[in-house]
């Protein structure tokens, strides 16, 4: 009887420490993924606000140069200016579908012209813009995420005529369209300022407020709002990364162009929509439902410096990458795509096409 106990408790023992076991490591690998999420979505926030601010600057300096509106400038002529100014970012709407919001400042900071109302012409900015002190000392044009009266993208370019110094023009962009990027993704985005702003910035002041950080970006989902309120933001801080209720929640610091924190990015993923990022050792996409074309030109890119342009490591990446490779690319694509495939039994070959009809099913968006 005695050693049919010894026998079970030995038995009880190695279950429990087989499932300890099992249970660590899965927790291991669950904490690599998510560590892999945070550099992946970081690495494309990044990308995002570069891109942003790179369209933003081009704009800018082109606008810039425009003689009437430098001489509207010089001429101190607001109504003028204003005219130009709207009409120049309307045919830009009208042809690009794109709005633009851009406005004129003086050397004397203060508005001088706006693209999207003339209310507030001669309006002073000096207590709201201390980020032009930077034009103090520099000449050249530049792009940052400042506090002003709402935090913002500006693209600040100075104006000049006969090498005289008349004031800046600005293109200035939210943070709308980065949040609807990551909405497809799956990924909700909360743009948060530091409320030791709040009196600067006095559009901001009716936004929703929490955990000493106002909301920036106004289209943000407020399923996840009760959520933000009652975790620690301290360990979420100092983490980056807090699983809670089905979510995880990834923390980016903001900075402004002086390179000081002046708010923090939240990323929130529900755990249901974890299993749609790659494993971390492909570093092609950080999404399976990424823009095909996107995907394409990313490995294309990336084999081309290997030297090892179509070399597909899996025959169903075969099947993937067919319908999305480019026009002058397909004579290429298809005879190394039919040199591989000829190494393949007709049964092999069936059964590629039926995997490759999941791989269909699943390429989509998040919703």
């Amino acid at each position: 009887m005695y050693k049919y106990k010894f026998l079970i408790a030995i038995f009880v023992f190695i279950i429990v420490v087989t499932t300890v076991i099992f249970l660590y490591f899965r927790f291991e690998v669950k904490e690599d993924k998510l560590k892999h999420v945070l550099d992946q979505l970081t690495l494309e926030l990044n990308d995002q606000l570069k891109t942003n601010q790179m369209d933003a600057l081009k704009l800018a300096l082109a606008m810039s140069r425009n003689s009437a509106l430098v001489d509207a400038l010089e001429n101190d002529d607001e109504d003028l200016g204003y005219r130009i100014l709207s009409d120049v970012t309307k045919n830009i709407e009208t042809n690009t579908h794109t709005k633009i919001k851009a406005q004129i400042i003086t050397s004397e900071y203060n508005i001088f012209a706006r693209s999207w109302d003339d209310v507030y012409a001669g309006m002073p900015l000096g207590d709201y813009r201390t980020d032009l002190d930077y034009f103090k000392t520099h000449n050249t044009p530049r792009t940052s995420i400042e506090v002003g009266r709402r935090l913002g993208l500006k693209a600040t370019v100075p104006m000049y005529k006969n090498n005289i110094f008349l004031g800046f023009f600005e293109v200035i962009d939210f943070f709308e369209p980065i949040t609807e990027y990551f909405r497809t993704q799956g990924i909700d985005l909360y743009v948060l300022m530091d409320d030791k702003y709040y009196s600067t910035a006095v559009l901001m002041q009716e936004n929703l407020t929490f955990n000493k950080y106002i909301v920036a970006n106004r289209n943000y989902n407020a399923a996840h709002i009760e959520v933000l309120k009652s975790i620690d933001f301290g360990q979420l801080k100092s983490n980056r990364i807090l699983s809670t209720k089905g979510r995880h929640i990834f923390y980016e610091a903001m900075h402004n162009g002086a390179g000081e924190t002046i708010g923090a990015y939240v990323m929130i993923l529900p755990d249901k929509y974890l299993n749609y990022f790659r494993d971390p050792e492909d570093d092609i996409s950080f999404l399976i439902n990424v823009k095909r074309g996107s995907l394409y030109n990313i490995q294309k890119n990336k084999e081309m410096q290997s030297g090892d342009l179509y070399d597909f490591n899996n025959p169903s990446d075969i099947f993937y990458m067919k319908n999305i490779v480019s026009g002058e690319d397909k004579a290429d694509f298809s005879n190394q795509a039919h040199k591989q495939l000829n190494n393949y039994s007709k049964d092999e070959l069936i059964q590629l096409i039926l995997d490759n009809q999941a791989v269909k099913h699943i390429d989509g968006k998040i919703k």
